[in-house]
């Protein structure tokens, strides 16, 4: 029988043996990106079989042909199954009870790993979300399996750099990695999944980076055709070719597409409160979003699930404006419900298909305002699919190398980077999330991308402090503090009360220098009486605190209820801390360190 060390104890000595026998692997970035190949394949071989998994789920419980998607259906073939959204929330609730009673904390995804914790994922929370969301999507709800694959190839990633004990910087790379394969290996994008690592994981793209990178996107996608990967349903060919005048329009899609991102975040916050305020059990949540779902379903089933198939068709058919619009409506609402009532997945896909509806309608619409500008619907389906999923993804060169490589046409990709560049400064100037992070902002979480910022965490108020601070009564007068501190044995004081509590600090030249009378207490002449500082807080709270103050030093106390002066810390030096760590950050990210 195995004890629990003998894993660790086999990945030593592979890793040993692998150094010892390939020499080039003591090169660091090197042996990344061997890493990240194998991540790659990992993440391919996965992401086929996660979607393999959920259309078998389809054909059992919908009557889905071989081939076949259930968005693409024209209609349920029983009303019954109406009732199967309803039936995966039954399931999706029990797993909320069972996580509840095990105690689980919320699972961390890429982004928030790469983020706070150095890419450290856990496989439990990667099974976890992994089987949600293959239940919320085989079970109907309109939800894409992105957020699984990703969340997969990161957390399988992230294990492996623990194996092999890779730095910080070079775990948060392969983490990186394992969602640009995952994206790469279900689009059949290897460029559109790569951004995704570089845009929205890894928050950077450096020189560094993008050899693992581009290994990882390369080998998912080979990987995953090999074993049978179903391409991304966007099949285009002889566009009409752009002419200036179409810019214009193209750029007010892409304003409108970044408007509606935002108008659908904010919906899903919405739905989710409002259950929320119905005091709703989280576990009976998706039992009653599954049932609305279902009945959404009754009217088209192109709501249902992530929409490939009807994606497809309306690439493939020219429906007119009022079916594009009530389509529109209907998989804004099955989606908006499915995840405000708790089943797990992403609106990466969703995004995808409404930005389509999208631009379908806006060409609808230019016809009868501006016939001449000729917008051609399938143009505008793209440009607006592209826009409308920059807004709640992020990345806009991630969806620009989508549109290349579904559409191979160079003039087009460069109208859906122009359309998408608007959608994403609509969106950070007036909004400033993605959806992913925008969750984050509504758990009170701080972080607005993958930017590595737990060191910032890390450099806490309590590590900076000086603790060997001067003390005097704040009753003291201002003749008897000049005696007691002459000019030029400190630079501040801090003044405290009979119980040893904070009062304010003293700046000592200033009370040499002030005028008042001899019998003034300097408690009347102290400083910063409602600005101090706490151990736990880091350099970002910190910082804040010293520019609402004004202030060039405060005083830390024990906690904010109690001030019990502990210590004293210095604008200049939390600030001098603060590059030094920046600094070693940056060269981390650029391969220098």
């Amino acid at each position: 029988m195995l004890s629990r060390n003998q894993p660790q104890v086999y990945a030593r000595r592979l890793r040993a043996v692998l150094i010892r026998s390939l020499p080039l692997l003591e090169a660091r970035g090197i042996a990344v990106v061997i890493l990240a190949g194998v991540v790659g394949v990992m993440a391919g071989i996965l992401v086929t079989a996660m979607s393999q998994i959920v259309q078998d789920l389809h054909g059992l419980l919908f009557g889905v042909q071989p081939g076949g998607r259930l968005s693409g259906m024209f209609s349920l073939a029983n009303p019954m199954q109406a009732l199967v959204p309803a039936i995966g929330g039954i399931l999706l609730g029990l797993t909320v009870v069972w996580l509840r009673i095990r105690k689980f904390r919320t699972p961390i995804d890429p982004i928030e790993a790469n983020a706070l914790y150095g890419g450290r994922m856990s496989l439990t929370d990667t099974f976890i979300i992994a089987g949600q969301t293959m239940i919320s999507s085989g079970f109907g709800a309109s939800v894409g399996l992105e957020a699984g694959y990703t969340q997969v190839g990161s957390g399988l990633a992230s294990r492996l750099a623990g194996i092999f004990r890779l730095r910080r910087n070079d775990v948060r790379i392969l983490v990186g990695c394992g969602a640009a394969g995952a994206i790469a290996a279900a689009f059949d994008a290897p460029l559109t999944g790569a951004f995704y690592g570089f845009e929205l994981v890894i928050g950077i793209y450096s020189v560094a980076n993008v050899a693992p990178v581009m290994t990882a996107a390369i080998s998912a996608s080979l990987t995953a055709e090999m074993f049978g990967g179903v391409p991304f349903p966007l099949e285009l060919s002889g566009l009409p070719a752009l002419t200036a005048s179409q810019y214009v329009p193209f750029l007010l899609l892409g304003l409108l597409g970044g408007a509606a991102s935002i108008a659908i975040m904010h919906l899903v916050t919405l739905i989710e409160r409002g259950f929320a305020r119905l005091s709703i059990d989280a576990s009976l949540r998706p039992v009653i979003g599954g049932v609305i779902v279902g009945l959404l379903g009754l009217i088209t089933p192109q709501v249902l699930s992530s929409g490939h198939g009807a994606l497809h068709r309306e690439f493939s058919m020219n429906y007119g404006l009022a079916v594009v619009a009530s389509v529109f409506v209907l998989k804004l609402a099955a989606s908006a419900v499915s995840l405000g009532s708790g089943f797990r997945g992403g609106l990466f896909f969703a995004s995808l298909f409404l930005g389509a509806l999208l631009g379908k309608a806006f060409a609808d619409v230019m016809v009868v305002v501006s016939p001449a500008t000729g917008i051609d619907p399938a143009v505008a389906a793209v440009v607006g699919m592209t826009s409308l999923a920059v807004g709640v993804v992020g990345g806009p060169l991630t969806m620009t190398f989508l549109a290349l490589e579904s559409t191979r046409d160079l003039t087009l990709t460069g109208v859906v980077l122009a359309a998408s560049i608007m959608s994403a400064i609509l969106v950070r100037e007036t909004f400033g999330y993605s959806f992913s992070t925008w969750r984050f902002h509504l758990r009170g979480e701080t972080i607005r991308s993958a930017h590595d910022v737990g060191w910032m965490r890390s450099l806490t108020v309590g590590s900076m402090m000086r603790k060997d601070i001067k003390t005097i009564y704040a009753s003291t007068t201002l003749a008897a503090f000049r005696k007691e501190v002459p000019l030029g044995s400190a630079q501040r004081v801090i003044a405290v009360d009979a119980g040893d509590h904070y009062v304010g600090v003293l700046i000592v030249a200033e009370l040499h220098s002030d005028p008042s009378d001899g019998e003034v207490p300097v408690r009347d002449l102290a400083k910063y009486k409602d600005a101090v500082l706490v151990p736990s807080m880091n350099v970002q709270a910190a910082a804040e605190t010293f520019q609402r103050a004004g202030a060039e030093e405060l005083a830390v106390v024990e906690d904010f209820t109690d001030h019990i002066v502990l210590g004293l810390l210095t604008e200049g030096h939390l600030m001098r801390r603060y590059a030094e760590e920046l600094d070693k950050a940056r060269r981390d990210l650029s391969g220098e360190g």
